[in-house]
């Protein structure tokens, strides 16, 4: 029973001096490897005037999240002697994960001189024919 008790001390004084360390938590996620996050072009300032030249080419950069079912689509038509649509892509938030969002990046070229609006809707999913909320843009052509 002595020897159990001097064991025990012993023990207990063995642990008293041992110091105990813990690895850091980390303060920053990390992204699992090999993914990269990829900036999302800034949407364009509605306030300010869009100036360009005859054949050059310009985009316009909306928020957007398809997975809501809401669209961004041109509100009446657009002045063709003037700007003509090129192409409407979407870029995804990255990583991509379910309900994430991204931007609508239309392309436009100018065609001739002269100033115009471009007006875009934010059609809900239900196929109502009046968007929730809509965006102008100026454009001189010059």
């Amino acid at each position: 029973m002595r020897k159990m008790l001097l064991l025990s001390a012993a023990l207990i004084l063995l642990l008293g001096c041992a110091t105990i360390s813990t690895t850091p938590t980390p303060t920053t996620p990390l992204l699992p490897t090999g993914e990269t996050p990829n900036p999302l072009p800034e949407p364009t300032d509605p306030t300010q005037l869009i100036v360009v030249s005859p054949g050059q080419t310009f985009d316009i950069v909306l928020p957007s999240n398809p997975s809501t079912g809401y669209r961004w689509d041109l509100v009446g038509e657009l002045d063709a002697n003037l700007l003509q649509l090129m192409e409407q892509t979407y870029i995804a938030e990255q990583p991509i994960i379910p309900g994430s969002g991204g931007v609508d990046v239309w392309t436009f070229s100018a065609v001739e001189m002269g100033e115009t609006t471009i007006e875009l809707g934010y059609y809900p999913p239900t196929g109502d024919a009046q968007p929730q909320e809509t965006v102008t843009f100026s454009i001189r052509v010059e």
